[in-house]
């Protein structure tokens, strides 16, 4: 069972910035697409951030321009750079790798973002 270890989270304060990693062992990490979503409490999970295997990124509207996702192939890794963090970011950040009918997820990890 692949089991993907996201790690970064905490508190800040709106306007700060923090940066999330995600370990991705025991897959043929290069061609897997990885990517972030984001469940905040009584709401569906939503897409952060994707990133293909040939590094084409996308993200929601709502983190353009704040946020920063990116991969490395060698260390099976994948992070999310956050600037500028708003209240309304504050959410359980997941991590995914997906290929084909393949995916996998992290388990978690919290961002509270203070006003």
């Amino acid at each position: 069972q692949v089991q993907l270890v996201e790690s970064g989270g905490g508190l800040v304060q709106a306007g700060g910035s923090l940066r999330l990693s995600c370990l991705a062992p025991g897959i043929i990490f290069r061609i897997y697409a990885m990517g972030w979503y984001r469940q905040a409490p009584g709401k569906q999970r939503e897409l952060v951030a994707t990133v293909s295997t040939s590094g084409d990124t996308n993200y929601a509207d709502s983190v353009k321009g704040r946020f920063t996702v990116s991969r490395d192939n060698a260390k099976n890794t994948v992070s999310l750079q956050m600037n500028s963090l708003k209240p309304e970011d504050t959410a359980v950040y997941y991590c995914i790798a997906f290929y084909k009918t393949n995916n996998y997820w992290g388990q978690g990890t919290q961002v509270t973002v203070s006003s």
